[in-house]
């Protein structure tokens, strides 16, 4: 798989609506996963929408997730530039050349879904994901 860039959306409680939503709009496939199936499937906002990723024909990917539980939400500042794939060398570089003078929001380093992930926002207050791929066992 190549790396991708592509929009990511923060939504309040009701990102599956809007998933749903864009998938009306433009056609494709739609993957949802909640918090609950990486995490307590009993905790407050387990079913809430920790990634969803909609494919479309077009060619088009378009990311978004529900703002955990005690994370501030605001709309406005809701909008991320994704970046992911299997390229660890080059999503590296990139990660280390957007995060040097700005602010880590998350550390890149594995986490629980398997994959590599990070946010930061750069020396712009631009906010960005990186997410590397995990091996297949």
């Amino acid at each position: 798989m190549s790396s991708r860039l592509n929009p990511y959306i923060s939504f309040k409680d009701n990102a599956r609506d809007a998933m749903e939503f864009y998938r009306s709009v433009f056609g494709g496939e739609l993957a949802l996963s909640t918090f609950g199936e990486f995490g307590d499937k009993d905790a407050p906002g387990a079913d809430l929408i920790m990634h969803g990723m909609l494919e479309t024909p077009q060619g088009f990917t378009l990311m978004g997730a529900d703002t955990p539980p005690g994370m501030d939400h605001a709309p406005g500042t809701n909008f991320a530039v994704s970046l992911s794939g299997d390229d660890s060398d080059e999503l590296n570089g990139w990660w280390a050349k957007l995060s040097d003078g700005g602010t880590v929001q998350v550390p890149l380093e594995k986490q629980m879904w398997g994959d590599t992930f990070g946010m930061c926002l750069d020396r712009f207050g631009v906010g960005w994901m990186v997410n590397i791929a995990g091996t297949s066992s």
